[in-house]
């Protein structure tokens, strides 16, 4: 099981930052010196395989026949695209599109694991060939390459990353000091954060991942080895509104680490995988990954990661 450990605080520097305190938040796009380890360890590169169990626990969504057959969109009548989800309301609206404009297919929302999808799917040879049929359909079908798969963001979190890469000194100052932006200097920062965001300009493929430096968690010893010592895992979030959530639970919980200045950290996905391909001063085995946590139980959100492959027969749409 996992929580947040009651000395999970490390490295504290004084300050508050933007979550409500002195001193002002810092934001960094490399994780590394959050987690990194002492001058001259090095933690060899993770294999394919590690990368798909550390990414297997993360679902991703995307419409599908009722057998669990992907549905390919044709968005501009030429080029065929498949659309995961990291959020279950994006993928329910474009279900809803769908079956406003195609009412006798019966299609559904399905879970995919983002670490069987990530190299096999995702990030696979684009000439793959992909069996294009009718929803449904048990015919023939065609057979075709070039599918582009695309993986969509959470639009609150991708407006998020470009906010917390734009936003001015004195909009952060006031957000601090728990006062709230005029409508006019609110409209200023999101049309900053919309056309000077130097990351995540894209709306899909570019998946932000945040966290801060100071948290940790730990996981406690597997049964039968409970004379180890729990280990401390460094959190990584998809939603920024959860990370923000749960750092200021635990802030409201270690009265003596009040003034702490979150360093919040931020990391496309992409480079992240890369980076844990590699030798590395940074122990990614001991980072976790914390799947976006939906505002509502039930759902497709609660749907279980579904073990077949979206692409062994491509609905065509």
């Amino acid at each position: 099981s996992f929580g947040v450990a009651s000395n999970a605080v490390f490295g504290i520097s004084r300050g508050g930052g933007m979550f409500g305190g002195k001193g002002d938040a810092k934001v960094v796009e490399k994780p590394a010196e959050a987690a990194a380890a002492g001058p001259g360890t090095k933690y060899p590169a993770m294999t394919e395989e590690e990368v798909e169990e550390w990414l297997g626990h993360i679902p991703v969504f995307a419409v599908t026949d009722s057998n669990g057959a992907g549905v390919v969109l044709k968005p501009d009548g030429e080029s065929s695209v498949f659309y995961f989800f990291m959020s279950p309301m994006m993928a329910n609206a474009t279900l809803t599109t769908l079956k406003e404009n195609n009412e006798e297919m019966d299609l559904k929302i399905s879970a995919f694991s983002l670490g069987k999808i990530w190299f096999k799917i995702l990030n696979a040879d684009k000439d793959t060939e992909v069996k294009l049929m009718a929803p449904g359909s048990d015919g023939e079908g065609e057979t075709t390459k070039g599918v582009e798969y695309r993986l969509v963001p959470d639009t609150r979190d991708l407006m998020g990353a470009r906010m917390l890469l734009t936003m001015d000194p004195s909009d952060g100052e006031k957000l601090k000091a728990g006062g709230s932006l005029t409508p006019e200097d609110a409209q200023a920062a999101i049309k900053k954060a919309m056309t000077e965001s130097p990351k995540f300009k894209e709306t899909y493929n570019e998946i932000p991942v945040f966290m801060i430096a100071q948290m940790r968690m730990q996981k406690q010893p597997a049964e039968g080895e409970e004379d180890a010592d729990p280990t401390q895992l460094l959190p990584m979030y998809f939603s920024l509104q959860n990370m923000v959530g749960t750092w200021q639970q635990f802030m409201s919980q270690v009265g003596e680490a009040k003034d702490v200045e979150p360093a919040i950290n931020l990391m496309d996905l992409h480079e992240l995988v890369q980076k844990m391909q590699e030798e590395s001063e940074i122990d990614f085995r001991n980072v976790l990954l914390i799947p976006p946590v939906p505002m509502g139980a039930g759902g497709p959100a609660a749907t279980p990661a579904a073990e077949v492959d979206p692409t062994a027969q491509m609905g065509g749409e």
